[in-house]
């Protein structure tokens, strides 16, 4: 969506050069623009600013579109850029129920975001401006690192599915890796603690010792399921704030980092 042109502006006042349209609405520039994570933090209609929920964001993905959360729903659309000047085209959306407060913050969203915008942005900031004077004001969001962060495991993966965790499971298992190429935390009951090595995307886990506790049925079959994941190698990829990690056989589980500051 918006957000090629706003990552090239943002490249733009770092002092590199102007990108190009190929015609498609992608932007080429010295620099990739793909991956930059922007925070949807208000947006002012009328007047009236209202603040954005939790989880409102806009990524751009490598073909040049947009893809984000209105505040509730998914999206992607295309861009056509013309210098400052960014004409946004229908966007896609899931279709969700949401929360009335939800869905009176995406309806305004949404709409701010059509037709023809001007953008101006700063070093972690950027603003989308109507030609009313209706606007959208966005922060940058780093991407949490694999190292030093808190990965709360939110499912089980298993080839191409995901299955959430059971009842009594949740938010109880959590790793954390260490810069002395060391990993602990809980599989879902028992602490744990071992070493790891990290070769690109693949991380490969040596001996996991940890304590002997039995625990609920749910929990345990969580915390069974992640030790044979966490044995020997694998693969992961970190999608902003969100980590997948998956063993040679497929399986494997997602987790999320906490936003900064929490």
């Amino acid at each position: 969506m918006t957000v090629s042109v706003l990552a090239l502006l943002t490249l733009a006042a770092c002092g590199t050069e102007p990108g190009s349209d190929d015609g498609s609405g992608t932007v080429r520039t010295g620099r990739p623009v793909t991956g930059v994570h922007w925070n949807v933090d208000s947006v002012t209609v009328g007047g009236k600013r209202t603040a954005a929920p939790d989880g409102a964001h806009v990524t751009i993905t490598p073909d040049g579109r947009a893809t984000g959360n209105f505040g509730c729903n998914h999206f992607t659309a295309p861009v056509r850029v013309d210098g400052d000047t960014v004409t946004v085209k229908p966007a896609t959306t899931t279709e969700m129920g949401c929360e009335k407060d939800l869905q009176q913050f995406e309806r305004a969203l949404s709409r701010t975001f059509s037709g023809r915008l001007t953008a101006a942005a700063a070093e972690k900031s950027l603003t989308l401006t109507t030609a009313k004077g209706d606007s959208i004001a966005f922060t940058s969001e780093p991407a949490a690192p694999l190292v030093g962060t808190t990965w709360t495991v939110t499912a089980l993966v298993s080839g191409s599915a995901a299955s959430s965790l059971p009842a009594g499971a949740g938010k109880k298992a959590q790793l954390r890796f260490g810069k002395d190429h060391s990993v602990q935390g809980s599989p879902g009951c028992n602490q744990i603690h071992g070493t790891v090595t990290v070769s690109g995307s693949a991380i490969t886990f040596g001996r996991i010792n940890g304590t002997k506790m039995m625990c609920p049925d749910p929990q345990m079959k969580v915390e069974r399921a992640l030790l044979a994941i966490l044995d020997g190698r694998a693969t992961y990829r970190i999608d902003h704030r969100t980590l997948t990690l998956t063993a040679a056989d497929g399986e494997g589980f997602s987790a999320t980092a906490p936003a900064p500051g929490k």
